[in-house]
């Protein structure tokens, strides 16, 4: 199962074969900027075999999103989150830091969102944002989610955004 492509992106499954663009990607402490830490290339290697996890268990997980030659933009897609003590999807999505600010993380978002709606029939689809990331929360923005409620569960406080599907 996979999103569609867009005008501009294609998505695949992560294979061990990506671990030198993620390991690249999840390093960069600039797209890392609202996370406790960028990730080691073993922290890279245990992102993608989540994902692998995620795939076999719920057919669905972050998946690569490239252009349409081929080229490596980041990871988007759909994975269960604990917030507030129960289960949400999540959209979640990183971009690489040459390519932020073209518009591809609200691109691939919406793919993942359509797939969530039209394909898994959800009823609600959430995004999970540090407070201060606003291009994040532009780009939930732009999908239709509103800010729902704050996750008080982990370590640090996070926005929850979210769009309810009827």
């Amino acid at each position: 199962m996979l999103p569609h492509p867009t005008a501009r992106l294609r998505f695949r499954e992560m294979t061990l074969a990506d671990i030198e663009v993620m390991s690249s990607m999840l390093g960069d402490p600039a797209v890392m900027r609202y996370y406790p830490a960028p990730k080691t290339r073993d922290e890279a290697l245990a992102w993608i075999e989540w994902n692998q996890t995620n795939y076999a268990r719920d057919g669905f997980g972050l998946w690569i999103v490239e252009t349409h030659d081929g080229g490596f933009v980041g990871d988007c897609g759909l994975t269960r989150q604990q917030v507030n003590g129960r289960s949400e999807l999540e959209v979640g999505y990183h971009v690489r830091r040459d390519l932020q600010g073209h518009g591809y993380g609200t691109e691939a978002a919406l793919a993942c969102l359509e797939l969530a709606r039209d394909v898994l029939r959800v009823g609600r689809l959430v995004a999970i944002i540090h407070p201060d990331n606003v291009a994040s929360r532009r780009v939930a923005e732009r999908l239709g989610m509103r800010q729902l409620e704050d996750d008080l569960g982990g370590a640090l406080v996070r926005t929850v955004m979210g769009v309810e599907f009827g």
